[in-house]
């Protein structure tokens, strides 16, 4: 499975109000909270540790979890690993510029199967998940956008996935 999710950060900066009373609680564990306020740039901590989250629950849905409200059941372990219950889940975070990028698997292996997409990608839907026509073969696809920017993703080579529908 595979999941990503992408924050601009200089919209992020001018929407979000990170600062306010009560963000961090509504969002992060107390070992991640700790983690944020030692952290050397917090913003960016705080941002690269939602987007883990958010990449790790689409990965979360693939699987067949509700939709909802994810971000304290989803725990950051390292800047590389996510926990959901007792599943660990792999990550990979790039900032360029005001451009924050997260990419999850559920194998550390499968981040070299990871194909980045053009956006005008077409992708098929299922349940609000998307799937991408890999040759005849439907893989799993993650497609993640905010402000302007916006990436596609899919998992190839997966010889075992049978979608469930």
């Amino acid at each position: 499975m595979i999941g990503n999710d992408v924050v601009d950060l200089a919209l992020a900066a001018r929407e979000s109000t990170i600062s306010r009373k009560g963000f961090l609680d509504k969002l992060f564990i107390l070992e991640e909270q700790l983690f944020i306020k030692t952290s050397e740039d917090k913003t960016l901590t705080i941002w690269t540790m939602w987007s883990q989250k958010e990449a790790v629950y689409k990965i979360l849905r693939q699987k067949g979890a509700t939709r909802g409200f994810y971000p304290k059941k989803i725990e950051c372990i390292s800047i590389e690993k996510v926990r959901y219950q007792n599943e660990v889940y792999y990550t990979k975070t790039i900032k360029e510029g005001t451009c924050l990028h997260t990419l999850a698997v559920t194998k550390k292996a499968d981040f070299k199967n990871c194909i980045s997409l053009p956006c005008s990608a077409p992708l098929i839907y299922n349940r609000e998940i998307p799937f991408f026509n890999d040759n005849g073969k439907l893989a799993p696809a993650t497609k993640s956008h905010h402000g302007e920017l916006e990436f596609i993703f899919f998992l190839k080579n997966l010889s075992n996935f049978q979608p469930a529908f």
